[in-house]
Protein backbone atom coordinates (compact mmCIF):
# COMPACT_ATOMS: atom_id res chain seq x y z
CA UNK A 1 0.00 0.00 0.00
CA UNK A 2 2.77 2.41 0.92
CA UNK A 3 4.62 1.64 -2.34
CA UNK A 4 1.44 2.30 -4.34
CA UNK A 5 1.01 5.70 -2.65
CA UNK A 6 4.68 6.59 -3.28
CA UNK A 7 4.55 5.58 -6.97
CA UNK A 8 1.37 7.61 -7.45
CA UNK A 9 3.06 10.56 -5.77
CA UNK A 10 6.11 10.33 -8.06
CA UNK A 11 3.85 10.19 -11.12
CA UNK A 12 2.02 13.32 -9.92
CA UNK A 13 5.30 15.22 -9.39
CA UNK A 14 6.48 14.21 -12.88
CA UNK A 15 3.19 15.43 -14.37
CA UNK A 16 3.48 18.76 -12.55
CA UNK A 17 7.08 19.18 -13.73
CA UNK A 18 6.20 18.36 -17.35
CA UNK A 19 3.17 20.67 -17.68
CA UNK A 20 5.05 24.05 -17.86
CA UNK A 21 7.47 22.62 -20.42
CA UNK A 22 4.53 21.70 -22.65
CA UNK A 23 3.24 25.26 -22.30
CA UNK A 24 6.68 26.61 -23.27
CA UNK A 25 6.87 24.33 -26.31
CA UNK A 26 3.33 25.22 -27.39
CA UNK A 27 3.96 28.97 -27.10
CA UNK A 28 7.48 29.17 -28.58
CA UNK A 29 7.20 26.52 -31.29
CA UNK A 30 3.47 26.71 -31.96
CA UNK A 31 1.89 30.11 -31.26
CA UNK A 32 5.03 32.24 -31.93
CA UNK A 33 5.73 30.38 -35.21
CA UNK A 34 2.02 30.02 -36.10
CA UNK A 35 2.28 26.23 -36.29
CA UNK A 36 -1.16 24.76 -35.47
CA UNK A 37 0.15 21.18 -35.49
CA UNK A 38 2.49 21.94 -32.60
CA UNK A 39 -0.34 23.73 -30.76
CA UNK A 40 -2.66 20.71 -31.16
CA UNK A 41 0.12 18.30 -30.18
CA UNK A 42 0.92 20.33 -27.07
CA UNK A 43 -2.78 20.50 -26.19
CA UNK A 44 -3.19 16.73 -26.63
CA UNK A 45 -0.19 16.04 -24.43
CA UNK A 46 -1.54 18.43 -21.80
CA UNK A 47 -4.80 16.45 -21.77
CA UNK A 48 -2.87 13.19 -21.31
CA UNK A 49 -0.84 14.74 -18.48
CA UNK A 50 -4.06 15.99 -16.84
CA UNK A 51 -5.52 12.46 -16.97
CA UNK A 52 -2.31 11.05 -15.50
CA UNK A 53 -2.48 13.69 -12.76
CA UNK A 54 -6.06 12.70 -11.92
CA UNK A 55 -5.19 8.98 -11.78
CA UNK A 56 -2.14 9.61 -9.62
CA UNK A 57 -4.15 11.89 -7.31
CA UNK A 58 -6.69 9.12 -6.78
CA UNK A 59 -3.97 6.50 -6.29
CA UNK A 60 -1.98 8.44 -3.75
CA UNK A 61 -5.12 9.41 -1.81
CA UNK A 62 -6.51 5.87 -1.72
CA UNK A 63 -3.29 4.06 -0.86
CA UNK A 64 -2.21 6.66 1.69
CA UNK A 65 -5.57 6.38 3.47
CA UNK A 66 -5.29 2.59 3.40
CA UNK A 67 -1.90 2.86 5.12
CA UNK A 68 -3.30 5.38 7.63
CA UNK A 69 -6.22 3.12 8.50
CA UNK A 70 -3.81 0.24 9.07
CA UNK A 71 -1.66 2.34 11.39
CA UNK A 72 -4.72 3.53 13.32
CA UNK A 73 -5.93 -0.08 13.60
CA UNK A 74 -2.61 -1.22 15.04
CA UNK A 75 -2.37 1.75 17.42
CA UNK A 76 -5.90 1.20 18.75
CA UNK A 77 -5.13 -2.45 19.36
CA UNK A 78 -1.76 -1.63 20.94
CA UNK A 79 -3.16 0.91 23.37
CA UNK A 80 -6.19 -1.27 24.20
CA UNK A 81 -3.91 -4.27 24.81
CA UNK A 82 -1.70 -2.11 27.03
CA UNK A 83 -4.69 -0.79 28.99
CA UNK A 84 -5.87 -4.36 29.58
CA UNK A 85 -2.48 -5.32 31.01
CA UNK A 86 -1.70 -2.25 33.09
CA UNK A 87 -2.02 -2.69 36.84
CA UNK A 88 -4.73 -1.36 39.14
CA UNK A 89 -2.31 1.29 40.38
CA UNK A 90 -2.09 2.82 36.88
CA UNK A 91 -5.88 2.94 36.55
CA UNK A 92 -6.09 4.46 40.04
CA UNK A 93 -4.03 7.40 38.77
CA UNK A 94 -5.11 7.73 35.11
CA UNK A 95 -8.45 9.50 34.44
CA UNK A 96 -10.71 7.36 32.26
CA UNK A 97 -11.65 10.38 30.15
CA UNK A 98 -7.98 10.97 29.23
CA UNK A 99 -7.60 7.33 28.14
CA UNK A 100 -10.76 7.60 26.03
CA UNK A 101 -9.47 10.77 24.37
CA UNK A 102 -6.16 9.12 23.55
CA UNK A 103 -7.69 5.99 22.05
CA UNK A 104 -10.19 7.99 19.96
CA UNK A 105 -9.34 11.61 19.13
CA UNK A 106 -5.54 11.32 19.45
CA UNK A 107 -5.34 8.25 17.24
CA UNK A 108 -7.68 9.94 14.76
CA UNK A 109 -5.27 12.90 14.61
CA UNK A 110 -2.42 10.48 13.85
CA UNK A 111 -4.52 8.75 11.17
CA UNK A 112 -5.30 12.08 9.51
CA UNK A 113 -1.63 13.02 9.56
CA UNK A 114 -0.51 9.77 7.91
CA UNK A 115 -3.38 9.68 5.41
CA UNK A 116 -3.14 13.31 4.31
CA UNK A 117 -0.51 15.50 5.93
CA UNK A 118 2.46 13.14 5.68
CA UNK A 119 1.88 12.68 1.96
CA UNK A 120 1.70 16.46 1.56
CA UNK A 121 5.03 16.86 3.34
CA UNK A 122 6.78 14.20 1.22
CA UNK A 123 5.22 15.63 -1.94
CA UNK A 124 6.28 19.15 -0.99
CA UNK A 125 9.90 18.20 -0.37
CA UNK A 126 10.24 16.12 -3.56
CA UNK A 127 8.48 18.78 -5.62
CA UNK A 128 10.70 21.50 -4.17
CA UNK A 129 13.87 19.59 -5.05
CA UNK A 130 12.65 18.68 -8.57
CA UNK A 131 11.48 22.19 -9.50
CA UNK A 132 14.62 23.78 -8.02
CA UNK A 133 16.81 21.71 -10.35
CA UNK A 134 14.65 22.61 -13.38
CA UNK A 135 14.70 26.33 -12.52
CA UNK A 136 18.47 26.39 -12.12
CA UNK A 137 18.87 24.72 -15.51
CA UNK A 138 16.48 27.16 -17.21
CA UNK A 139 17.92 30.40 -15.76
CA UNK A 140 20.02 30.46 -12.62
CA UNK A 141 19.56 34.23 -12.03
CA UNK A 142 15.75 33.98 -12.03
CA UNK A 143 16.05 30.78 -9.97
CA UNK A 144 17.97 32.59 -7.23
CA UNK A 145 15.25 35.28 -7.06
CA UNK A 146 12.61 32.57 -6.75
CA UNK A 147 14.48 30.45 -4.20
CA UNK A 148 14.95 33.36 -1.78
CA UNK A 149 11.44 32.48 -0.59
CA UNK A 150 12.49 29.04 0.62
CA UNK A 151 14.78 29.89 3.59
CA UNK A 152 12.49 32.74 4.71
CA UNK A 153 9.43 30.46 4.65
CA UNK A 154 11.41 27.72 6.43
CA UNK A 155 12.29 30.17 9.21
CA UNK A 156 8.63 31.16 9.65
CA UNK A 157 7.57 27.51 9.78
CA UNK A 158 10.26 26.62 12.33
CA UNK A 159 9.16 29.49 14.57
CA UNK A 160 5.58 28.26 14.32
CA UNK A 161 6.51 24.67 15.19
CA UNK A 162 8.36 25.80 18.29
CA UNK A 163 5.07 27.08 19.73
CA UNK A 164 2.42 24.92 18.09
CA UNK A 165 3.26 21.57 19.76
CA UNK A 166 2.58 22.95 23.23
CA UNK A 167 -0.60 24.70 22.08
CA UNK A 168 -2.13 21.60 20.51
CA UNK A 169 -1.07 19.41 23.43
CA UNK A 170 -2.98 21.79 25.69
CA UNK A 171 -6.05 21.50 23.44
CA UNK A 172 -6.00 17.68 23.74
CA UNK A 173 -5.59 17.82 27.51
CA UNK A 174 -8.52 20.23 27.92
CA UNK A 175 -10.63 18.06 25.64
CA UNK A 176 -9.92 15.11 27.93
CA UNK A 177 -11.05 17.18 30.92
CA UNK A 178 -14.22 18.14 29.04
CA UNK A 179 -14.88 14.46 28.37
CA UNK A 180 -14.41 13.77 32.08
CA UNK A 181 -17.25 16.17 32.93
CA UNK A 182 -19.40 14.52 30.24
CA UNK A 183 -18.65 11.03 31.58
CA UNK A 184 -19.45 12.04 35.17
CA UNK A 185 -22.78 13.48 34.06
CA UNK A 186 -23.74 10.46 31.99
CA UNK A 187 -22.96 8.09 34.86
CA UNK A 188 -24.45 10.34 37.56
CA UNK A 189 -27.55 11.60 35.76
CA UNK A 190 -29.90 10.21 38.42
CA UNK A 191 -27.97 11.90 41.23
CA UNK A 192 -27.93 15.20 39.32
CA UNK A 193 -31.69 15.13 38.85
CA UNK A 194 -32.30 14.04 42.44
CA UNK A 195 -30.41 17.07 43.79
CA UNK A 196 -31.72 19.42 41.04
CA UNK A 197 -28.17 20.26 39.90
CA UNK A 198 -28.84 20.38 36.15
CA UNK A 199 -28.10 24.12 35.85
CA UNK A 200 -24.90 23.85 37.87
CA UNK A 201 -23.67 20.94 35.74
CA UNK A 202 -24.52 22.82 32.54
CA UNK A 203 -22.46 25.76 33.79
CA UNK A 204 -19.57 23.45 34.68
CA UNK A 205 -19.66 21.87 31.20
CA UNK A 206 -19.89 25.28 29.48
CA UNK A 207 -16.91 26.54 31.50
CA UNK A 208 -14.78 23.55 30.43
CA UNK A 209 -16.01 23.91 26.84
CA UNK A 210 -15.02 27.58 26.85
CA UNK A 211 -11.53 26.55 27.95
CA UNK A 212 -11.32 24.19 24.95
CA UNK A 213 -12.51 26.95 22.60
CA UNK A 214 -10.00 29.44 24.06
CA UNK A 215 -7.13 26.96 23.61
CA UNK A 216 -8.22 26.21 20.03
CA UNK A 217 -8.47 29.92 19.22
CA UNK A 218 -4.98 30.44 20.61
CA UNK A 219 -3.66 27.74 18.29
CA UNK A 220 -5.61 29.16 15.34
CA UNK A 221 -4.21 32.62 16.14
CA UNK A 222 -0.71 31.20 15.81
CA UNK A 223 -1.62 29.67 12.42
CA UNK A 224 -3.32 32.88 11.23
CA UNK A 225 -0.20 34.89 12.01
CA UNK A 226 1.88 32.59 9.82
CA UNK A 227 0.11 32.68 6.46
CA UNK A 228 -0.10 36.45 5.78
CA UNK A 229 3.71 36.57 5.80
CA UNK A 230 3.96 33.63 3.42
CA UNK A 231 1.40 35.16 1.02
CA UNK A 232 3.28 38.48 1.11
CA UNK A 233 6.51 36.62 0.37
CA UNK A 234 4.86 34.91 -2.61
CA UNK A 235 3.72 38.24 -4.07
CA UNK A 236 7.16 39.85 -3.67
CA UNK A 237 8.92 36.91 -5.36
CA UNK A 238 6.40 36.93 -8.21
CA UNK A 239 6.97 40.67 -8.69
CA UNK A 240 10.76 40.14 -8.82
CA UNK A 241 10.49 37.30 -11.35
CA UNK A 242 8.15 39.25 -13.64
CA UNK A 243 10.35 42.39 -13.43
CA UNK A 244 13.67 40.71 -14.15
CA UNK A 245 12.16 38.11 -16.48
CA UNK A 246 10.37 40.77 -18.50
CA UNK A 247 13.62 42.70 -18.96
CA UNK A 248 15.53 39.71 -20.32
CA UNK A 249 12.63 38.78 -22.60
CA UNK A 250 12.75 42.33 -24.03
CA UNK A 251 16.53 41.90 -24.40
CA UNK A 252 15.86 38.66 -26.33
CA UNK A 253 17.81 36.58 -23.76
CA UNK A 254 14.67 34.70 -22.76
CA UNK A 255 11.63 33.66 -24.78
CA UNK A 256 8.01 34.43 -23.85
CA UNK A 257 7.34 30.71 -23.58
CA UNK A 258 10.24 30.26 -21.20
CA UNK A 259 8.98 33.15 -19.04
CA UNK A 260 5.47 31.66 -18.95
CA UNK A 261 6.93 28.25 -18.04
CA UNK A 262 9.17 29.83 -15.41
CA UNK A 263 6.21 31.70 -13.91
CA UNK A 264 4.26 28.43 -13.85
CA UNK A 265 7.13 26.78 -11.99
CA UNK A 266 7.09 29.73 -9.61
CA UNK A 267 3.55 28.80 -8.58
CA UNK A 268 4.60 25.16 -8.27
CA UNK A 269 7.74 25.90 -6.24
CA UNK A 270 5.81 28.06 -3.78
CA UNK A 271 3.00 25.52 -3.54
CA UNK A 272 5.15 23.18 -1.40
CA UNK A 273 5.80 26.11 0.95
CA UNK A 274 2.06 26.68 1.28
CA UNK A 275 1.48 22.97 1.74
CA UNK A 276 4.10 22.80 4.46
CA UNK A 277 2.48 25.82 6.07
CA UNK A 278 -0.96 24.24 6.03
CA UNK A 279 0.52 20.89 7.07
CA UNK A 280 2.36 22.47 9.99
CA UNK A 281 -0.82 22.58 12.06
CA UNK A 282 -1.51 18.90 11.33
CA UNK A 283 2.08 17.98 12.12
CA UNK A 284 1.93 19.82 15.44
CA UNK A 285 -1.41 18.19 16.33
CA UNK A 286 -0.20 14.73 15.29
CA UNK A 287 3.05 15.15 17.24
CA UNK A 288 1.14 16.14 20.39
CA UNK A 289 -1.28 13.23 19.90
CA UNK A 290 1.50 10.72 19.22
CA UNK A 291 3.25 11.79 22.41
CA UNK A 292 0.06 11.22 24.41
CA UNK A 293 -0.63 7.84 22.78
CA UNK A 294 2.89 6.53 23.32
CA UNK A 295 2.86 7.72 26.92
CA UNK A 296 0.33 4.92 27.45
CA UNK A 297 1.90 2.35 25.09
CA UNK A 298 5.36 2.84 26.62
CA UNK A 299 4.13 2.72 30.22
CA UNK A 300 5.95 -0.01 32.11
CA UNK A 301 3.70 -2.80 33.36
CA UNK A 302 4.23 -2.83 37.13
CA UNK A 303 2.53 -6.21 37.63
CA UNK A 304 3.87 -8.80 35.18
CA UNK A 305 5.19 -12.33 35.04
CA UNK A 306 8.62 -12.93 36.48
CA UNK A 307 11.20 -14.69 34.30
CA UNK A 308 10.60 -18.45 34.50
CA UNK A 309 7.20 -18.00 36.19
CA UNK A 310 5.41 -21.29 36.78
CA UNK A 311 1.76 -22.26 36.18
CA UNK A 312 -0.53 -22.26 39.19
CA UNK A 313 -1.10 -25.91 40.17
CA UNK A 314 -2.14 -26.61 43.72
CA UNK A 315 -4.48 -28.87 45.62
CA UNK A 316 -4.46 -28.15 49.34
CA UNK A 317 -4.76 -24.33 49.08
CA UNK A 318 -2.90 -23.03 52.10
CA UNK A 319 -2.50 -19.28 51.85
CA UNK A 320 0.18 -17.68 53.98
CA UNK A 321 0.74 -13.97 54.62
CA UNK A 322 4.28 -13.45 55.91
CA UNK A 323 4.65 -10.06 57.61
CA UNK A 324 2.93 -8.35 54.67
CA UNK A 325 3.00 -4.58 54.43
CA UNK A 326 1.65 -2.56 51.52
CA UNK A 327 1.70 1.07 50.47
CA UNK A 328 -0.12 2.37 47.40
CA UNK A 329 2.14 3.94 44.74
CA UNK A 330 2.69 7.59 45.57
CA UNK A 331 1.25 7.26 49.09
CA UNK A 332 3.24 7.98 52.23
CA UNK A 333 1.23 5.87 54.68
CA UNK A 334 0.96 2.09 54.71
CA UNK A 335 -2.45 0.61 53.91
CA UNK A 336 -1.38 -2.70 55.51
CA UNK A 337 1.26 -3.17 58.18
CA UNK A 338 2.85 -6.46 59.24
CA UNK A 339 -0.08 -8.79 58.45
CA UNK A 340 0.66 -12.48 59.09
CA UNK A 341 -1.66 -15.51 59.01
CA UNK A 342 -2.13 -18.90 57.35
CA UNK A 343 -5.37 -20.42 56.13
CA UNK A 344 -6.41 -24.06 56.10
CA UNK A 345 -7.90 -25.95 53.14
CA UNK A 346 -11.65 -25.38 52.67
CA UNK A 347 -11.71 -22.60 55.24
CA UNK A 348 -14.16 -19.71 55.13
CA UNK A 349 -12.41 -16.56 56.33
CA UNK A 350 -14.57 -13.53 57.09
CA UNK A 351 -12.85 -10.13 57.10
CA UNK A 352 -14.38 -7.33 59.14
CA UNK A 353 -13.32 -3.81 59.94
CA UNK A 354 -14.31 -0.20 59.74
CA UNK A 355 -14.34 1.69 56.42
CA UNK A 356 -10.82 2.33 55.18
CA UNK A 357 -9.23 -0.22 57.50
CA UNK A 358 -7.57 -2.15 54.62
CA UNK A 359 -9.97 -5.07 54.06
CA UNK A 360 -10.17 -4.76 50.27
CA UNK A 361 -6.46 -4.02 50.03
CA UNK A 362 -5.69 -7.31 51.78
CA UNK A 363 -7.67 -9.48 49.34
CA UNK A 364 -6.48 -7.50 46.28
CA UNK A 365 -2.93 -8.63 47.00
CA UNK A 366 -3.76 -12.32 46.56
CA UNK A 367 -4.49 -12.20 42.78
CA UNK A 368 -1.66 -9.65 42.40
CA UNK A 369 -3.81 -6.69 41.49
CA UNK A 370 -1.06 -5.03 43.48
CA UNK A 371 2.26 -6.46 44.68
CA UNK A 372 3.25 -6.38 48.33
CA UNK A 373 5.62 -3.64 49.43
CA UNK A 374 7.22 -5.81 52.10
CA UNK A 375 6.86 -9.46 53.08
CA UNK A 376 5.41 -12.24 50.93
CA UNK A 377 2.16 -14.03 50.13
CA UNK A 378 2.46 -17.75 49.51
CA UNK A 379 0.09 -20.43 48.25
CA UNK A 380 1.20 -23.90 49.33
CA UNK A 381 4.66 -22.50 49.95
CA UNK A 382 5.04 -20.76 46.57
CA UNK A 383 5.26 -16.97 46.37
CA UNK A 384 2.30 -15.69 44.31
CA UNK A 385 4.82 -13.61 42.31
CA UNK A 386 6.35 -16.88 41.04
CA UNK A 387 3.10 -17.93 39.33
CA UNK A 388 2.07 -16.74 35.87
CA UNK A 389 -0.61 -14.07 36.22
CA UNK A 390 -3.02 -15.82 33.85
CA UNK A 391 -2.93 -19.17 35.65
CA UNK A 392 -3.14 -17.54 39.09
CA UNK A 393 -6.14 -15.35 38.31
CA UNK A 394 -7.89 -18.11 36.37
CA UNK A 395 -8.22 -20.03 39.64
CA UNK A 396 -9.24 -17.07 41.78
CA UNK A 397 -12.90 -16.13 41.71
CA UNK A 398 -13.55 -12.54 42.74
CA UNK A 399 -16.81 -10.69 43.31
CA UNK A 400 -16.33 -6.96 43.67
CA UNK A 401 -18.44 -4.61 45.75
CA UNK A 402 -19.09 -2.50 42.66
CA UNK A 403 -21.18 -4.61 40.30
CA UNK A 404 -20.37 -4.31 36.62
CA UNK A 405 -22.54 -5.99 33.98
CA UNK A 406 -21.91 -5.93 30.24
CA UNK A 407 -24.40 -5.23 27.46
CA UNK A 408 -25.89 -8.53 26.37
CA UNK A 409 -28.09 -11.27 27.81
CA UNK A 410 -28.19 -12.43 31.42
CA UNK A 411 -26.77 -15.75 30.27
CA UNK A 412 -23.84 -13.99 28.58
CA UNK A 413 -23.11 -12.07 31.77
CA UNK A 414 -23.14 -15.16 33.97
CA UNK A 415 -21.02 -17.11 31.46
CA UNK A 416 -18.62 -14.18 30.93
CA UNK A 417 -15.51 -16.15 31.97
CA UNK A 418 -16.68 -19.35 30.20
CA UNK A 419 -18.65 -18.20 27.12
CA UNK A 420 -19.39 -21.77 25.95
CA UNK A 421 -20.66 -23.00 29.31
CA UNK A 422 -23.76 -25.22 28.99
CA UNK A 423 -27.02 -23.65 30.12
CA UNK A 424 -27.34 -26.26 32.88
CA UNK A 425 -24.13 -25.03 34.53
CA UNK A 426 -25.22 -21.40 34.13
CA UNK A 427 -28.52 -22.21 35.81
CA UNK A 428 -26.77 -24.07 38.63
CA UNK A 429 -24.56 -21.04 39.34
CA UNK A 430 -27.68 -18.85 39.34
CA UNK A 431 -29.37 -21.17 41.87
CA UNK A 432 -26.38 -20.91 44.20
CA UNK A 433 -26.61 -17.11 43.93
CA UNK A 434 -30.40 -17.27 44.53
CA UNK A 435 -31.21 -15.45 41.29
CA UNK A 436 -32.53 -18.38 39.19
CA UNK A 437 -36.19 -17.94 40.16
CA UNK A 438 -36.13 -14.29 39.23
CA UNK A 439 -34.46 -14.96 35.87
CA UNK A 440 -36.95 -17.62 34.75
CA UNK A 441 -39.80 -15.27 35.71
CA UNK A 442 -38.66 -12.84 33.01
CA UNK A 443 -40.33 -13.13 29.57
CA UNK A 444 -37.07 -14.11 27.84
CA UNK A 445 -35.53 -15.89 30.81
CA UNK A 446 -31.77 -16.24 30.55
CA UNK A 447 -31.81 -14.54 27.13
CA UNK A 448 -33.14 -11.30 28.62
CA UNK A 449 -31.02 -8.38 27.42
CA UNK A 450 -29.60 -6.03 30.04
CA UNK A 451 -27.82 -2.72 29.53
CA UNK A 452 -24.13 -2.19 30.19
CA UNK A 453 -24.92 -1.02 33.73
CA UNK A 454 -27.67 -3.56 34.31
CA UNK A 455 -30.51 -1.18 33.46
CA UNK A 456 -33.82 -2.73 34.48
CA UNK A 457 -32.33 -4.70 37.39
CA UNK A 458 -32.18 -3.76 41.04
CA UNK A 459 -28.86 -3.44 42.83
CA UNK A 460 -29.39 -6.78 44.58
CA UNK A 461 -30.30 -8.55 41.35
CA UNK A 462 -27.20 -7.22 39.59
CA UNK A 463 -25.08 -8.27 42.54
CA UNK A 464 -26.47 -11.81 42.52
CA UNK A 465 -25.84 -12.12 38.77
CA UNK A 466 -22.25 -11.07 39.46
CA UNK A 467 -22.05 -13.71 42.21
CA UNK A 468 -23.38 -16.36 39.82
CA UNK A 469 -20.80 -15.27 37.23
CA UNK A 470 -17.98 -16.00 39.68
CA UNK A 471 -19.48 -19.26 40.96
CA UNK A 472 -19.37 -20.60 37.39
CA UNK A 473 -15.57 -20.25 37.16
CA UNK A 474 -13.04 -22.93 38.08
CA UNK A 475 -11.84 -21.15 41.19
CA UNK A 476 -9.72 -22.56 44.00
CA UNK A 477 -9.72 -19.32 45.92
CA UNK A 478 -12.93 -17.31 46.21
CA UNK A 479 -12.96 -13.66 47.26
CA UNK A 480 -16.21 -11.87 48.07
CA UNK A 481 -15.48 -8.16 48.53
CA UNK A 482 -18.63 -7.06 50.36
CA UNK A 483 -20.50 -8.73 47.51
CA UNK A 484 -23.82 -9.07 49.36
CA UNK A 485 -24.09 -5.42 50.41
CA UNK A 486 -27.01 -4.79 48.04
CA UNK A 487 -29.08 -7.83 49.09
CA UNK A 488 -31.16 -8.24 52.22
CA UNK A 489 -29.81 -10.06 55.26
CA UNK A 490 -31.95 -13.15 54.65
CA UNK A 491 -30.73 -13.56 51.04
CA UNK A 492 -27.15 -12.96 52.15
CA UNK A 493 -27.44 -15.77 54.70
CA UNK A 494 -28.93 -18.06 52.02
CA UNK A 495 -26.02 -17.29 49.68
CA UNK A 496 -23.48 -18.08 52.39
CA UNK A 497 -25.37 -21.30 53.24
CA UNK A 498 -25.21 -22.34 49.57
CA UNK A 499 -21.56 -21.40 49.52
CA UNK A 500 -20.94 -23.62 52.54
CA UNK A 501 -22.49 -26.56 50.70
CA UNK A 502 -20.45 -25.76 47.61
CA UNK A 503 -17.20 -25.75 49.58
CA UNK A 504 -17.85 -29.33 50.63
CA UNK A 505 -17.97 -30.41 46.97
CA UNK A 506 -14.74 -28.72 45.85
CA UNK A 507 -11.41 -27.74 47.41
CA UNK A 508 -11.33 -23.99 47.86
CA UNK A 509 -10.54 -21.27 50.36
CA UNK A 510 -12.99 -18.39 50.72
CA UNK A 511 -12.35 -14.83 51.86
CA UNK A 512 -15.54 -12.89 52.54
CA UNK A 513 -15.46 -9.17 53.33
CA UNK A 514 -18.73 -8.25 55.01
CA UNK A 515 -20.27 -5.31 56.78
CA UNK A 516 -22.89 -7.35 58.66
CA UNK A 517 -21.52 -9.67 61.31
CA UNK A 518 -24.80 -11.61 61.24
CA UNK A 519 -24.06 -12.92 57.72
CA UNK A 520 -20.59 -14.30 58.53
CA UNK A 521 -20.74 -15.24 62.20
CA UNK A 522 -20.64 -18.92 61.20
CA UNK A 523 -17.33 -18.46 59.35
CA UNK A 524 -14.45 -20.77 60.33
CA UNK A 525 -12.43 -17.69 61.31
CA UNK A 526 -13.08 -13.99 61.41
CA UNK A 527 -10.22 -11.54 60.78
CA UNK A 528 -10.63 -8.13 62.38
CA UNK A 529 -8.68 -5.41 60.53
CA UNK A 530 -8.10 -1.99 62.05
CA UNK A 531 -5.78 0.71 60.70
CA UNK A 532 -4.17 -1.73 58.26
CA UNK A 533 -3.29 -4.24 61.01
CA UNK A 534 -4.72 -7.65 61.82
CA UNK A 535 -5.73 -6.90 65.39
CA UNK A 536 -7.72 -10.06 66.16
CA UNK A 537 -8.81 -13.37 64.67
CA UNK A 538 -10.95 -16.28 65.76
CA UNK A 539 -14.50 -17.58 65.68
CA UNK A 540 -17.47 -15.37 66.45
CA UNK A 541 -17.64 -16.69 70.02
CA UNK A 542 -13.91 -16.28 70.59
CA UNK A 543 -13.88 -12.68 69.34
CA UNK A 544 -16.90 -11.86 71.51
CA UNK A 545 -14.82 -12.84 74.53
CA UNK A 546 -11.40 -11.52 73.41
CA UNK A 547 -11.90 -8.38 71.28
CA UNK A 548 -13.51 -5.19 72.62
CA UNK A 549 -13.45 -3.73 69.10
CA UNK A 550 -15.40 -6.68 67.71
CA UNK A 551 -17.92 -6.36 70.51
CA UNK A 552 -18.38 -2.64 69.84
CA UNK A 553 -18.95 -3.26 66.11
CA UNK A 554 -21.53 -5.92 66.88
CA UNK A 555 -23.23 -3.69 69.44
CA UNK A 556 -23.47 -0.77 67.00
CA UNK A 557 -25.03 -3.05 64.36
CA UNK A 558 -27.57 -4.43 66.83
CA UNK A 559 -28.52 -0.87 67.87
CA UNK A 560 -28.91 0.11 64.23
CA UNK A 561 -31.21 -2.84 63.55
CA UNK A 562 -33.29 -2.04 66.63
CA UNK A 563 -33.60 1.64 65.69
CA UNK A 564 -34.79 0.72 62.19
CA UNK A 565 -37.31 -1.81 63.49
Amino acid sequence: MGIGALLSLLLLIAANALTPQLFRWGIDQGIAKKDLDVVFQAGSLLICVAIARGVSNFGQGFWAEAVAQGVAYRLRNQIFHKIQNLSFSYHDRAPTSQLLTRITRDIEQIRTFIGTTLLQVISSILTLVTITVILLVMNWQLALITLTAVPIAAFLLFRFFSKAGMLFGRVQQLLGELNAVLKENLLGVRLIKAFVREDAEIERYIYRDQEVIAANLKAIWAISNLFPFIFLLNNLVTLGVLGYGGSIVIGKQFSVGELVAFNSYLAVVLQPIFQLGFASAGIAQAAASAKRVYEVIDTEEEIRDRPHAIPFHTSSIRITFEDVSFRYPGATNYALKGVSFETKPNELIAILGRTGSGKSTLVNLIPRFYDVTEGAIRIDGNDVRDFTLHSLRTHIGMIFQETRLFSGSIRDNIAYAIPNAPLELVMEAARIAHIHEFIISLPDGYETIVGERGVGLSGGQKQRIAIARTFLTDYRILILDDSTSAVDAKTARQIYASLDKLMKSRTCTVFAIAQRISTVKNADRIFLIDGGELVAQGTHEELMLQSPLYGSILESQVKQINSVS
